[in-house]
């Protein structure tokens, strides 16, 4: 169904999804969860984020690969796990085409059809998203980015600390910066520096992470085949560089974003 010259409603399986073609580039959105599964910015040769190759589309299963939304709880100290509003279905609430950028703004509401969150999306030479809760109670959230590279062992990840949580082994532990992932990694970082940079050697391109409002960065790659809805070779070609809001939860009206920027070399 056509929204308009730039923006179309598809259907993946059971999914609703925003297309969106624009000069600036590519871009596809779960109505499920406002999750982005696309971004193929005007000029690049491969898409920024990864995607399950195999990933079934099912309504209320979590999608894997994109921008999932993981609120308003991260991980699974509750049921289920990163929280609901991944599995929900949201409206695209607001959008405003522009010859140089567009915005796209999709709402999360409750039963009673009182607003709960906000993202907001803009696509220009770079993309943007913005995470805003309205909820009364604190939530944590995270915007939990699978970015797609040629080969994980070609990869490197710059302008991290040197310590983190290292949530495999329940331990804060000192690690290296920049790090190569040669292994399992699941860790989360206290932000200290607002950029974060995947130096793709094979692709040879940079993704520049600029975390904005957020108080920590979770780096994570299973390094084998974690669940059904990823294929057995789906961990080389993906890292997760993640912006979170975990010890320092959102509060009425709070946001939390992260722009993304890709460049050649």
């Amino acid at each position: 169904m056509e929204i308009n010259e730039h923006l179309s409603l598809i259907q993946m399986n059971e999914i609703p999804v925003v297309v969106m073609k624009h000069t600036t580039g590519e871009a596809k959105i779960a109505l499920q969860g406002a999750q982005l599964l696309s971004w193929q910015p005007a000029g690049a040769a491969q898409d920024v984020f990864w995607l399950s190759e195999i990933e079934p589309f099912k309504a209320g299963q979590a999608i894997r690969g994109g921008i999932p939304i993981c609120y308003p709880w991260f991980g699974p100290r509750f049921q289920p796990s990163h929280g609901t509003a991944r599995l929900r279905l949201w409206q695209l609430s607001d959008y405003q085409i522009d010859t140089d950028k567009v915005m796209l703004e999709f709402s999360l509401f409750d039963e009673q059809g009182i607003i709960e969150a906000k993202v907001r999306m803009r696509f220009a030479e770079t993309c943007q998203i913005t995470f805003t809760h309205y909820g009364q109670d604190s939530a944590q959230a995270a915007l939990h980015s699978y970015f797609r590279v040629a080969d994980i062992t070609h990869t490197e990840v710059q302008n991290l600390p040197e310590q983190c949580f290292n949530q495999l082994t329940g331990r804060v532990q000192n690690v290296p910066s920049p790090r190569i992932i040669d292994r399992e990694v699941d860790c989360i970082y206290h932000l200290e520096q607002a950029d974060s940079q995947i130096v793709d050697q094979r692709w040879q391109r940079k993704i520049t992470i600029s975390h904005q409002q957020a108080g920590e960065i979770v780096l994570w790659n299973p390094w084998q085949k974690p669940t059904s809805s990823m294929s057995e070779e789906g961990h080389k070609s993906m890292l997760c560089v993640e912006t979170a809001r975990l010890s320092r939860p959102l509060q009425f009206g709070d946001s939390i974003g992260v722009e993304i920027a890709f460049n050649t070399f």
